[in-house]
């Protein structure tokens, strides 16, 4: 089958996203610089950058160092010249956020999660996103949502969570009808590993990096070549609920034994008999050894799951987020022995496991980056 060429306004946008994700790579950089980078001709630049330029998208911020003929003009973008809601619905708490198109968090709000009603759950994200939408920072160009459990984002459906009774719910169709703006969902594991990528700082733009995120629940993102990685189900990272434990307690998903139910935060604080994280941190901190032994068999269950994404991967830049964390080297040494003891060295020898940068602000800002992955037209009034 012959591939069809693409239409002038198809290149012309193709060529405007090219430019615009650029610019948006660099703090600062010029004309020749951009077309330098994106292989293409200076007047193309030059005719996109005018057109940015009258958007307010991106400005000129002075010139760079000469190199010989006239100093360059920079060029940056304008990052509080659009702006989008993060949403991060983890489990006792939502945590929603308007965030500038460098990342920056202008307001926040927050709201507990006191039950497992489904209808409940729904109400609140809609009273969040309405405060937040009263903050009168404008304009809001869309909606990022990390929701936890299996979601299909091509769809925009959370498939299955059920801490919050959601089955099959047409998220981002209600959303959208509802604030008239684009919606994108996606599972939180995946959304901080974007954060985390885009936002942690030190990754470069085409590398490949797994995040794992270890709270209630775990969950990981697979980042290759710096896209998403999701599966062809979109549930491409969901090893909390892989059996690890043959015939262990039972899990909220109906299996037992899984991952979630002797790694994570909730299942240490269960096995020790305590009431919470906080609780269980202090306990940890004044060198109780039930509680230390409790933290580190959780890394090494941990450990264990990292050895197989490994051994299936070969990524080797590993990042852990989430509360887990907070036990700091003993649970990352106790995660890193058992994933270097699960595999082949040869394969681990060069693999990085460290704490991510964000906390909880990782799955705001990556459900609010996925926005604009692959697709800039959100920003702009019309097509250009």
């Amino acid at each position: 089958m012959t591939p069809k060429k693409a239409t002038h306004q198809q290149t012309k946008q193709h060529n405007r996203d090219l430019v615009l994700r650029t610019i948006f790579a660099n703090e600062s950089i010029s004309r020749a610089e951009v077309a330098r980078v994106t292989h293409l001709t200076r007047t193309t630049v030059s005719d996109v950058v005018n057109g940015l330029l009258a958007e307010g998208l991106v400005e000129e911020v002075g010139r760079g160092e000469s190199l010989g003929g006239k100093s360059p003009i920079l060029l940056s973008v304008v990052a509080d010249s659009r702006y989008l809601i993060g949403l991060n619905l983890a489990q006792g708490k939502f945590t929603g956020a308007i965030v500038n198109l460098r990342g920056e968090i202008k307001e926040m709000v927050e709201a507990p999660v006191h039950d497992d009603n489904g209808e409940n759950a729904l109400n609140l994200v809609y009273q969040m996103i309405d405060q937040l939408l009263k903050k009168k920072i404008k304009p809001i160009v869309g909606i990022g949502v990390g929701a936890p459990g299996l979601v299909n984002t091509r769809e925009g459906v959370v498939v299955n969570a059920v801490n919050l009774e959601w089955q099959d719910l047409p998220l981002s169709q209600l959303l959208e009808k509802k604030y008239k703006v684009p919606v994108r969902v996606l599972n939180d594991s995946q959304a901080a590993a974007i954060g985390e990528f885009v936002y942690g700082g030190g990754h470069a733009p085409d590398e490949n990096m797994v995040v794992v995120n270890v709270i209630h629940g775990i969950g990981a993102g697979i980042l290759i070549n710096g896209r998403l990685f999701q599966g062809d189900g979109g549930g491409a990272g969901e090893i909390g609920h892989v059996v690890v434990q043959e015939n262990g307690e039972l899990c909220r998903c109906g299996k037992r034994g899984c991952l979630e139910t002797v790694a994570s935060a909730r299942a240490v604080v269960r096995q020790v008999k305590l009431n919470s994280l906080t609780e269980l941190v202090s306990a940890f901190n004044a060198g109780n050894s039930k509680v230390t032994a409790a933290v580190e068999n959780a890394g090494r269950y941990l450990g264990v799951s990292l050895a197989n994404l490994t051994a299936t991967l070969n990524i080797q830049k590993i990042v852990l987020t989430g509360d887990m964390t907070r036990f700091g080297e003993k649970w990352l040494n106790a995660v890193s022995d058992s994933m270097q003891a699960g595999v082949f060295s040869r394969m681990t020898e060069r693999t990085t496991l460290e704490i991510g940068k964000l906390d909880y602000r990782a799955c705001i800002l990556g459900a609010s980056a996925f926005l604009l992955l692959d697709d800039y037209s959100l920003l702009f009034n019309e097509e250009n």
